[in-house]
């Protein structure tokens, strides 16, 4: 009986010893991390903000730039050479479309005209006479052709001489203000001299260019917001036309609105800033400073597995706060918004706050 009371002992005592050995090595497998030991890890990970990407509805809004350009634009020239007579023009003040503005002398296209219609008047006499000749074969037919086209000459020359006469008198093509004269009454002027100039600002067009990939959404017809420097009220205008081309260096489209302008606040050349709705729509909008410009477009930090991840994005629309991204990230990615200039690629972060 002994001897096998001693095998029994030593075979307990070898199924103790297994069972605290593996035991032991579980223990140093997986380590008991103290609070303190977890705070020093922590501590060795930049603290930063997150936003949790997620898609809301968005107003799907462009905005852009543009300049005010009169309804109607035009420099008034002299079309012929003469003396200016007569300025009737006062700088910046209305005049309506067929009064006149200005009158070159013509008093030597008036004595050419006086002489033009004394020989028409001789020649259709001799032309008279040689048909009556013609007709009791005294003449021969040659003869009377060139009657006929004396006649008919000299009253082609007077058409001529009578629209060199019409243009003497420059009439405003259109209602307007004038602008500021160039030349003053008394000066010698010829064919395209400036005088002034001629502008209709009521209603006022608008032209700005927005980015190729909304070319589809805007339409003619629809409505725009803009405002202008040094005041704050927010005007509307129509869109009257849409290029037919993009422009191929900006990759821009240009737009045409117009707007009334009764109150003449709008002038040519303004500088507005342009509002353009293109509707609602679901899409990821993240904290612009979240983006960061590259070389080749924009990128963001992601925090995945307590690290910071590089990631490309493709940018649509931009408010006052926001970026939509169109490409690059996923709904639930959570996009880090603070401590970026110390954020590198595969940086160790740790959550300080999550931003709403």
């Amino acid at each position: 009986m002994r001897p096998l009371f001693i095998i029994f002992v030593i075979i307990i005592a070898m199924y103790l010893a297994k069972v605290l050995l593996i035991d032991g090595s579980k223990k140093e497998a997986n380590p008991v991390v103290t609070t303190s030991e977890a705070e020093k890890i922590n501590s060795s990970r930049l603290p930063v903000d997150i936003y949790v990407a997620r898609e809301i509805d968005k107003s799907n809004t462009v905005y852009a730039s543009g300049t005010v350009i009169p309804n109607e634009d035009v420099e008034i020239k002299s079309e012929v050479a003469g003396r200016l007579e007569k300025l009737h023009l006062r700088e910046g003040g209305y005049i309506r479309k067929g009064e006149l503005i200005a009158k070159i002398n013509d008093d030597e296209l008036k004595a050419r005209l006086k002489k033009i219609e004394f020989e028409e008047e001789l020649a259709e006499q001799t032309e008279t006479r040689q048909k009556k000749l013609l007709e009791i074969n005294a003449i021969s037919k040659e003869e009377y052709d060139m009657a006929v086209n004396r006649v008919n000459t000299l009253s082609a020359d007077k058409e001529l001489l009578m629209v060199e006469l019409a243009k003497t008198s420059i009439m405003a093509p259109f209602s307007g203000r004038m602008g500021l004269k160039n030349i003053s009454e008394g000066a010698y002027v010829t064919p395209g001299s400036v005088i002034s100039s001629l502008v209709q600002t009521n209603p006022a067009k608008l032209d700005f260019s927005i980015p190729e990939k909304y070319a589809n959404k805007i339409k003619v017809g629809q409505n725009v917001s803009f405002t202008i420097d040094g005041d704050d009220e927010v005007m509307t205008a129509q869109v009257i036309a849409v290029d037919p081309r993009i422009d191929e260096d900006l990759r821009t489209l240009r737009i045409r609105s117009k707007t009334n302008n009764s109150d003449g606040r709008l002038l040519p050349g303004m500088f507005i800033r342009v509002v353009i709705p293109l509707g609602n729509e679901r899409s990821i909008m993240v904290p612009s400073e979240s983006i960061i410009p590259i070389l080749k477009g924009k990128k963001l930090f992601v925090m995945k597995d307590g690290l910071a991840r590089e990631v490309e994005v493709k940018t649509g629309i931009r408010t006052d706060t926001d970026v939509q991204i169109e490409e690059g990230i996923s709904v639930g990615d959570s996009i880090i918004v603070s401590s970026l200039m110390a954020v590198q690629k595969n940086t160790p972060v740790a959550v300080r706050n999550v931003v709403e």
